[in-house]
């Protein structure tokens, strides 16, 4: 399984966060249809620092509870003291997407978002993972990306250097940054039944020392030889002035989500 390529620092929880904000407020009726209801058992994989876990088992309690894997443990460990400071029942362990040790059969929802992309080659054995933790009648519900469309109006020139580096990471790992736009073929080949599949369009203000994933992946262009530190620090500094100067950055990012049932 490819490496992930993402920096967990604060700039970066904080994103997550924030991509929590849109999705409870895009997708809310969505989680309601999947069986994000409560006493709802449901998995939240890869779960990265929580935020959506909280607010999944939030919504679970009482009654059900939400259970968080992910493969970085300091990812797990913000997602873990983050349920415990907001006192909802969440249940942390180490696990890779296709390889969860969670029991199977059992869950009324399984969520995996934004992770096939960084999976090159793994999406089919990670989707027939998460169908098979399903229990009958439970949803799988996947959500993931076409991030060659993402764009973001008012960036310095830096910004298009960055993304295509980024992109030519995820060529040089096999990864699939349009998966989002054939999530509903490997729930089929999955053995579900898709009983939704849709896309949209996120419109934000990222706040300021928000760069996107390109800049949070910066550690993993560096090892590939992708960029120097020149160029990392050449990026800060034109993002710097931007942010400075700029009131009219907006980021543009397509997303799909598709839901199969279990049978």
């Amino acid at each position: 399984m490819a490496d992930y390529s993402l920096t967990l620092d604060d700039s970066e929880i904080a994103r997550y966060r924030l991509m929590a904000d849109i999705a409870e407020r895009r997708e809310r009726e969505l989680w309601t249809a999947a069986g994000v209801v409560p006493g709802a058992r449901i998995a939240d994989v890869g779960c990265g620092p929580g935020a959506l876990s909280v607010r999944l088992a939030d919504i679970a309690a009482p009654g059900g509870a939400v259970w968080a894997v992910d493969r970085d443990g300091d990812a797990l460990a913000v997602a873990a003291a983050l349920a415990e400071r907001s006192g909802v029942p969440v249940h942390t362990s180490t696990g890779s997407a296709d390889a969860t040790a969670l029991a199977e059969g059992t869950f009324d929802v399984v969520m995996l978002r934004h992770v096939l992309a960084h999976n090159g080659g793994r999406e089919q054995a990670i989707v027939n993972h998460l169908a098979e933790l399903a229990r009958p009648g439970g949803v799988v519900y996947l959500v993931d990306i076409d991030a060659t469309g993402f764009r973001l109006r008012g960036a310095p020139a830096a910004y298009d250097e960055m993304s295509e580096r980024y992109q030519e990471l995820h060529r040089r790992r096999g990864n699939d940054l349009a998966v989002g736009t054939r999530l509903d073929e490997l729930l089929t080949k999955a053995g579900l039944e898709v009983i939704a599949y849709e896309g949209h369009i996120n419109v934000m203000t990222p706040p300021p020392g928000m760069r996107g994933p390109a800049w949070a992946a910066r550690d993993a262009l560096l090892a590939e030889g992708l960029v120097t530190p020149d160029d990392i620090a050449r990026w800060d500094t034109a993002f710097q002035q931007a942010e400075q100067v700029s009131t009219g950055l907006r980021f543009f990012g397509n997303t799909y989500i598709a839901l199969g049932r279990r049978s």
